[in-house]
């Protein structure tokens, strides 16, 4: 998954091989004094990780990974 639009992750609420449903939150990146939910499209398991809160990203930077 990747930055919809550049901002800094306010939250990451999941970790490297947790088991996620369809929609469940999975981090929060805050852009443009708006909070954006980034949450999974589908169930799965999280592969990896690549940012941590505080993180400023681009659009298009990778996220995390599911599988």
């Amino acid at each position: 998954m990747t930055a919809p639009l550049a901002g800094t992750i306010a939250a990451v609420r999941v970790a490297e091989g947790d088991e996620v449903a369809e929609g469940q939150l999975l981090l929060v990146l805050e852009a443009m004094k708006m909070e954006h939910r980034i949450t999974a499209p589908s169930a799965g398991v999280v592969k990896a990780v690549h940012v941590r809160e505080r993180d400023v990203v681009r659009e298009g930077d990778p996220l995390l990974e599911l599988a």
